[in-house]
């Protein structure tokens, strides 16, 4: 809805979307067993369940071609609900992109229950996420409410969210990589500066929508 009303376009391929929707739905609860590569299921097992977990990567690209092509030759209007659907684009490719390695049975393995996992579902699951949340609610907000946000305002707490998200989740892929184990309380020294990096970003994500709420709520 964002894509097609600020690219002046309708959206393209619209049942390719919706069938891609279903796709990875149905697909989506077929996955699990990629969170068991390390408990002794067998090898078959494994194996389907890392072509079931590529597989979703097909029809979540069909979506984003589909989006993106909607933009192709249109004209973009840069407001606010915009902003945050580009920002959508950059976090959810990363997050997508990363899930790669943890559907391969190969690189699953070594990236097992490190940092590397926790970046890349928040990636997904957070700021994806939030991400198109943000963008419906400021498009739908002066419709719901019948007061405009300031617009602004609106981009930049749309920047603090994507530059918070980044700086919070980039260094723990890093660290993950390196072999850094999540859920634990206590890290190796050589991990300190990737968490402080990580904590500052944390400080910036969180301002982000405070300050959109702030807004629309009209402070």
């Amino acid at each position: 809805e964002v894509v097609s009303v600020f690219s002046r376009k309708p959206i393209f391929g619209y049942r390719f979307i919706a069938m891609s929707s279903i796709a990875i739905a149905v697909i989506g609860f077929l996955v699990w067993g990629h969170h068991m590569f390390v408990s002794g299921q067998s090898q078959l097992a494994s194996l389907v369940f890392s072509f079931l977990t590529l597989l979703v990567a097909i029809p979540s690209a069909i979506k984003t071609f589909n989006w993106l092509a909607t933009m192709y030759r249109g004209a973009i209007v840069l407001r606010t609900p915009m902003v945050y659907v580009l920002t959508f684009f950059a976090i959810f490719a990363v997050g997508g992109l990363t899930g790669l390695f943890l559907g391969a049975l190969a690189t699953d393995v070594p990236l097992h229950d490190t940092y590397f996992v926790v970046a890349h579902f928040h990636f997904v699951m957070v700021g994806a996420v939030m991400m198109a949340f943000l963008a419906g609610l400021h498009y739908w907000w002066p419709k719901i409410t019948g007061r405009m946000y300031h617009e602004r305002l609106g981009v930049v707490s749309s920047i603090l969210v994507f530059v918070g998200i980044n700086v919070t989740f980039v260094p723990q892929f890093l660290a993950g990589v390196a072999g850094m184990p999540r859920r634990y309380a206590t890290y190796a020294p050589a991990f300190q500066l990737d968490n402080r990096i990580s904590t500052v970003g944390a400080f910036v994500l969180g301002l982000g929508p405070l300050a959109a709420l702030w807004r629309l709520l009209g402070g």
